[in-house]
């Protein structure tokens, strides 16, 4: 069995005294780990850092088995994490995610999205934005959509200001109104007539609490997990740098 395909790393691991196993993220073959020979030497270990991406070959025998790797490097980004807080929380708490996916699950349309993202992390102002759509997607992704198209009682399409904590439905005014102290904020930039508005501080506050919780609830929780700690220390760096 081989392939090739372009990944993000995510982590990697000793593996005796000169070879590491690499944790990648692939575009087209899913989250994938394969052992590299020779990977922590001094030569290799900079290439294999958590948040680069490489060229890789995978190679196996059988293809249920872990296979080693050949690895070029395409992009280094370490760097940029140790001279920013903020993308590196970010990053830290987008790998978390992505380990939330069953290992060797393609999904190009995530690994596509993070990779976009990731570029973005040092831009607070974007990347708030920008990841709080991206939750929005991840929870798709994983078939928990929020339906944000039209009030769940009226079936109208104005004021939607509110998301019922229960369904992930949104609900738009009038008939939210009875029940606003246990509703989830909308904020508008997650709808498609708010597109190209600049967002206040607490629409983006509104938008991580709004898919917090259902990270929470509907992804993490059922796996007896806890949501990552880096993303509350993402979100509290990303507002204080808007």
């Amino acid at each position: 069995m081989q392939w090739n395909d372009e990944g993000l790393i995510l982590g990697s691991r000793r593996h005796g005294e000169t070879a590491v196993i690499l944790e990648v993220m692939t575009r087209d073959h899913g989250r994938h780990f394969g052992l590299v020979h020779g990977g922590a030497s001094k030569s290799k270990s900079a290439m294999l850092q958590a948040g680069n991406i490489i060229d890789l070959t995978w190679r196996a025998r059988l293809d249920d088995h872990l296979g080693t790797m050949q690895v070029e490097a395409k992009e280094m980004r370490t760097s940029r994490f140790l001279m920013s807080a903020c993308a590196l929380h970010g990053f830290l708490t987008l790998a978390a995610f992505l380990r939330v996916l069953p290992e060797r699950d393609p999904h190009s349309g995530v690994y596509e999205a993070v990779n976009t993202l990731i570029d973005q992390l040092d831009n607070p102002e974007v990347a708030a934005i920008l990841f709080v759509h991206f939750e929005r997607a991840f929870l798709a992704e994983l078939g928990f959509g929020l339906d944000l198209s039209c009030c769940a009682a009226t079936g109208t399409h104005n004021q939607l200001i509110y998301v019922s904590p229960r369904t992930g439905r949104a609900v738009s005014r009038i008939p939210g109104e009875p029940y606003k102290e246990r509703m989830l904020q909308l904020p508008s930039f997650l709808l498609s007539d708010g597109r190209g508005i600049k967002p206040m501080e607490e629409d983006i506050l509104a938008g991580f609490n709004l898919t917090g919780h259902f990270l929470k609830n509907w992804i993490f929780e059922p796996r007896a997990q806890d949501i990552p700690p880096e993303r509350q220390k993402f979100i509290s760096l990303v507002l204080k740098d808007l």
